[in-house]
């Protein structure tokens, strides 16, 4: 697994300034922490901080909204997952965020957002990403979710992948 940040650049918001150590801890975490058992204490050894300084300030970023994103970054594949897909559902609005809570509960659902219809061609507002070990278990994990999540009468369609991207968070110079 690679830990990766997204950042809000370089239109800050007007609270947030970052100084020297700020930019060099960016520069750090933004292609991802260390993997070790003690990520933060290895980024404070590097910038000549102690480890309760890097989270604190991890934590001032992300409450000053400088960064976007902190979270987990799981390269599917090499877990032995080689199917995804992208199951994109027309959820009548005002159900959308019970109905995307109920998906989120899902193990096998590693993403689940609401998006803007695009009519008359696109009616779907609602899109989760399921992995599974093959295409069939993908299948298998929709229809688990659509019975236990009530949404046997809504249209939907599976969109899988054909090609793998590199996965990553942002990077600023």
């Amino acid at each position: 697994m690679d830990m990766k940040v997204k950042y809000r650049l370089p239109s800050l918001p007007q609270q947030a300034v970052l100084d020297d150590t700020d930019q060099a801890l960016i520069t750090l975490i933004q292609t991802g922490l260390p993997l070790s058992p003690t990520p933060y204490a290895d980024i404070a050894k590097e910038l000549q901080l102690n480890e309760e300084d890097v989270i604190q300030r991890i934590q001032k970023l992300n409450d000053d909204n400088v960064i976007k994103r902190f979270g987990v970054v799981v390269r599917h594949h090499e877990l032995g997952y080689k199917a995804n897909a992208m199951t994109v559902w027309n959820i009548p609005d005002d159900a959308v965020s019970e109905l995307g809570a109920c998906m989120g509960q899902f193990d096998f659902v590693t993403l689940c957002y609401r998006r803007p219809r695009r009519l008359p061609d696109w009616p779907y507002n609602l899109f989760t990403m399921i992995h599974g070990k093959d295409r069939d278990d993908v299948l298998a994990n929709i229809e688990l979710l659509a019975k236990r999540c009530n949404l046997d009468e809504n249209e939907h369609k599976v969109l899988f992948s054909t090609r793998r991207f590199k996965q990553r968070g942002a990077i600023y110079r």
